[in-house]
Protein backbone atom coordinates (compact mmCIF):
# COMPACT_ATOMS: atom_id res chain seq x y z
CA UNK A 1 0.00 0.00 0.00
CA UNK A 2 1.32 3.54 -0.97
CA UNK A 3 1.95 6.10 1.74
CA UNK A 4 -0.34 9.10 0.64
CA UNK A 5 0.82 12.45 2.35
CA UNK A 6 -2.20 14.60 3.83
CA UNK A 7 -1.79 17.01 0.73
CA UNK A 8 -1.89 14.23 -1.76
CA UNK A 9 -4.93 12.58 -0.04
CA UNK A 10 -7.09 16.00 -0.81
CA UNK A 11 -6.22 14.95 -4.59
CA UNK A 12 -6.79 11.78 -4.59
CA UNK A 13 -10.47 10.60 -5.96
CA UNK A 14 -10.65 7.25 -5.70
CA UNK A 15 -14.10 6.17 -4.65
CA UNK A 16 -15.93 9.46 -5.75
CA UNK A 17 -18.89 7.42 -7.21
CA UNK A 18 -19.32 5.41 -4.74
CA UNK A 19 -20.07 8.53 -2.34
CA UNK A 20 -22.14 10.41 -5.35
CA UNK A 21 -24.22 7.56 -5.32
CA UNK A 22 -24.77 7.03 -1.79
CA UNK A 23 -26.14 10.96 -1.75
CA UNK A 24 -28.64 10.10 -5.10
CA UNK A 25 -30.08 6.84 -4.64
CA UNK A 26 -31.94 7.37 -1.99
CA UNK A 27 -33.72 10.73 -3.36
CA UNK A 28 -34.12 8.29 -6.68
CA UNK A 29 -35.77 5.62 -5.51
CA UNK A 30 -37.85 7.97 -3.41
CA UNK A 31 -38.91 9.29 -6.38
CA UNK A 32 -39.35 6.05 -7.89
CA UNK A 33 -41.37 4.57 -5.62
CA UNK A 34 -43.79 8.05 -4.70
CA UNK A 35 -44.47 7.57 -9.26
CA UNK A 36 -45.44 4.49 -8.50
CA UNK A 37 -48.29 5.46 -5.29
CA UNK A 38 -49.20 8.33 -7.42
CA UNK A 39 -49.63 6.46 -10.53
CA UNK A 40 -51.99 3.86 -8.30
CA UNK A 41 -53.76 6.57 -6.80
CA UNK A 42 -54.81 7.73 -10.07
CA UNK A 43 -55.97 4.58 -11.44
CA UNK A 44 -58.25 4.33 -8.15
CA UNK A 45 -60.02 7.52 -8.79
CA UNK A 46 -60.64 7.02 -12.11
CA UNK A 47 -61.78 3.24 -11.52
CA UNK A 48 -63.98 4.25 -9.05
CA UNK A 49 -65.44 7.19 -11.01
CA UNK A 50 -65.96 4.79 -13.84
CA UNK A 51 -67.79 2.45 -11.42
CA UNK A 52 -70.39 4.59 -10.01
CA UNK A 53 -71.13 5.92 -13.16
CA UNK A 54 -71.48 2.38 -15.06
CA UNK A 55 -73.90 1.48 -11.24
CA UNK A 56 -76.06 4.61 -12.30
CA UNK A 57 -76.73 3.99 -15.48
CA UNK A 58 -77.47 0.59 -14.82
CA UNK A 59 -80.01 1.63 -12.79
CA UNK A 60 -81.81 3.26 -15.03
CA UNK A 61 -81.06 1.56 -18.46
CA UNK A 62 -80.29 -1.91 -17.57
CA UNK A 63 -83.58 -2.15 -15.53
CA UNK A 64 -83.24 -6.52 -16.30
CA UNK A 65 -80.01 -6.66 -15.23
CA UNK A 66 -80.21 -3.74 -11.97
CA UNK A 67 -83.66 -4.33 -10.94
CA UNK A 68 -83.15 -3.33 -7.05
CA UNK A 69 -80.51 -1.83 -4.96
CA UNK A 70 -78.52 -4.83 -3.74
CA UNK A 71 -77.98 -6.13 -7.55
CA UNK A 72 -77.73 -2.74 -8.49
CA UNK A 73 -74.56 -2.23 -5.42
CA UNK A 74 -73.02 -5.81 -6.76
CA UNK A 75 -72.98 -4.65 -10.25
CA UNK A 76 -71.19 -1.45 -9.14
CA UNK A 77 -68.86 -3.53 -7.18
CA UNK A 78 -67.86 -5.22 -9.93
CA UNK A 79 -67.10 -2.83 -12.40
CA UNK A 80 -64.18 -1.53 -9.77
CA UNK A 81 -61.11 -2.53 -10.92
CA UNK A 82 -58.59 -0.15 -8.81
CA UNK A 83 -56.22 -1.78 -5.73
CA UNK A 84 -58.03 -3.32 -2.53
CA UNK A 85 -59.16 -1.87 -0.18
CA UNK A 86 -62.53 -2.10 -2.10
CA UNK A 87 -64.59 0.94 -1.44
CA UNK A 88 -68.49 1.50 0.18
CA UNK A 89 -71.11 2.08 -2.49
CA UNK A 90 -75.00 3.37 -2.00
CA UNK A 91 -77.38 3.89 -4.37
CA UNK A 92 -80.54 5.94 -3.59
CA UNK A 93 -83.20 8.23 -6.16
CA UNK A 94 -83.03 11.72 -6.64
CA UNK A 95 -84.93 14.53 -8.47
CA UNK A 96 -81.96 13.96 -10.88
CA UNK A 97 -82.40 10.08 -11.37
CA UNK A 98 -80.43 7.16 -9.88
CA UNK A 99 -77.41 8.14 -7.76
CA UNK A 100 -74.55 5.75 -7.48
CA UNK A 101 -71.60 7.18 -4.77
CA UNK A 102 -68.65 5.08 -3.55
CA UNK A 103 -65.56 5.92 -0.79
CA UNK A 104 -62.90 4.52 0.38
CA UNK A 105 -59.64 5.13 1.72
CA UNK A 106 -56.53 4.85 0.14
CA UNK A 107 -53.45 4.84 2.46
CA UNK A 108 -49.88 5.41 1.07
CA UNK A 109 -47.13 3.37 3.13
CA UNK A 110 -44.33 5.81 3.05
CA UNK A 111 -42.27 4.00 5.24
CA UNK A 112 -41.90 5.66 8.40
CA UNK A 113 -45.52 6.29 8.37
CA UNK A 114 -48.51 6.40 6.51
CA UNK A 115 -50.95 8.74 4.85
CA UNK A 116 -54.66 8.07 4.87
CA UNK A 117 -55.95 10.34 1.70
CA UNK A 118 -59.72 10.04 1.42
CA UNK A 119 -61.50 9.35 -1.62
CA UNK A 120 -65.04 9.36 -3.34
CA UNK A 121 -67.18 9.60 -6.43
CA UNK A 122 -70.62 9.69 -7.14
CA UNK A 123 -72.75 9.68 -10.41
CA UNK A 124 -76.20 10.55 -11.26
CA UNK A 125 -78.18 9.04 -14.07
CA UNK A 126 -81.52 10.08 -15.31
Amino acid sequence: MRNLGFTKLWGDDRGTSGVEFAIVAPVFILLLVGTVYLCLGLFLVGSLHYAVEEGARCASIKTTVCSDSPTTLSYTQNQYFGPNPAPTFTYATAACGNVVSGSLTYVVNLGVTRVSIPVSASACFP
